[in-house]
């Protein structure tokens, strides 16, 4: 989203050069030759152009299908580079999902927490927003929590839990716009606001997925006229 930035990886990196979060600033990956820097601001800048990368190639495929050696030839890095930043795969898997989930969070934020609107507005512009995200990038791009989620057997054990507290965060925020909408009167005041906010969740992750998958916006609109309307009925 334009007006939103992460201090973890403002960055994204496409066709060989480095974006600013609202892709106005473009600045051309150099690729480094022989053992990278030992400057903490050089290794803090090429930890972040790795995780912006991670972050990007996650959410079009499994961490499985992610190899280390892609991530470090798309951050513009030597190849084999990578274990001068990340002790393993492992650790670099944990910090992606902590960037994503800070970068999502603040997303949820700048919707939820826009008092210009109504709850159910903010709820209903958090997911056009996520709509046109995804159609930005033809629906080749999904949630990261979701795509590892889809592949959590083969995954780390650690991985799971994370990925459960993530998903708690997301609903507590939602639960607390549900719970603003209901003091509005915006919906009925005997709606489990908790359960309805996990439910949205749940439903959520597989729009996302089936949109994904037929790379077009139909299962997210479905889901989001049906979960609304069931709010206020």
């Amino acid at each position: 989203m334009k007006n939103i930035s992460s201090s973890n990886w403002g960055v994204e990196i496409l066709d060989g050069r480095l974006y600013s979060s609202d892709m106005s600033n473009v600045t051309p990956i150099k690729q480094s030759r022989g053992r990278p820097s030992k400057s903490a601001k050089q290794t803090d800048e090429n930890r972040q152009r790795l995780t912006a990368v991670g972050v990007a190639l996650l959410t079009k495929k499994g961490f499985g299908a992610t190899g280390l050696d892609e991530v470090t030839a798309k951050a513009g890095l030597p190849k084999g580079s990578f274990y001068a930043y990340f002790d393993s795969k492992e650790a670099f898997g944990l910090v992606l999902i902590d960037a994503y989930a800070d970068f999502f969070n603040k997303m949820l934020d700048f919707a939820f927490l826009n008092e210009s609107h109504t709850p159910l507005e903010r709820l209903n512009n958090f997911i056009m927003s996520a709509r046109n995200n995804m159609a930005k990038y033809d629906f080749n791009r999904g949630c990261l929590v979701g795509n590892l989620g889809i592949e959590i057997y083969a995954l780390p054990g650690v991985f799971r839990q994370r990925l459960v507290d993530v998903f708690c965060e997301w609903q507590s925020k939602t639960e607390t716009c549900l719970l603003a909408a209901q003091a509005l009167g915006e919906i009925p005041a005997d709606i489990n606001c908790a359960a309805k906010a996990e439910l949205f969740w749940i439903g959520w992750e597989g729009a996302i997925l089936r949109a994904k998958l037929e790379r077009r916006a139909a299962p997210i609109d479905i889901f989001k006229t049906d979960f609304l309307e069931n709010l206020t009925r």
